[in-house]
């Protein structure tokens, strides 16, 4: 398995988690046992807002989830993403025209052209890592 990466370094990282509040999660589950749930379960108790984004979904975690990023109400600071590796470029583009810094590909998801792209447009970008985990090892929670 390739291993993550990352546009930013650790210290720039975890300053992202601190002064990040809103994070869309893009794939979400309803289901507790699947990660994206897990995830976002955490981060919510980890004091960050989540914007579920799933259109199979109509609440997720006691929020409104969206169909798709263009239809959330505010801007989020992170967009986590649990989809398919080929269908990140879409994600990607509607990142970059709503003016989003931060793309995150969660583990398993692994996009050449939207790394070389994100990174084009001056997007921060993290690709085949866990949020989670490296938000509990950057906080050492472990």
């Amino acid at each position: 398995m390739e291993s993550i990466y990352s546009s930013l370094n650790d210290d720039e990282l975890k300053k992202e988690f601190e002064t990040s509040k809103k994070i869309a999660v893009i794939g979400i589950s309803s289901k507790k046992e699947r990660a994206s749930n897990e995830v976002a379960s955490f981060l919510q108790e980890e004091g960050y807002e989540i914007f579920p984004v799933n259109p199979t979904e109509t609440e997720v975690l006691g929020k409104k989830s969206y169909s798709e990023l263009s239809e959330l109400e505010e801007i989020p600071d992170i967009v986590d993403v649990f989809r398919k590796s080929e269908e990140t470029m879409p994600i990607l583009d509607d990142v970059i025209k709503l003016g989003i810094k931060f793309l995150w590909l969660q583990e398993g998801i692994i996009n050449e052209e939207v790394k070389t792209k994100a990174l084009e447009h001056g997007i921060k970008f993290v690709m085949n890592g866990c949020i989670k985990k490296e938000y509990k090892r950057l906080f050492s929670l472990e």
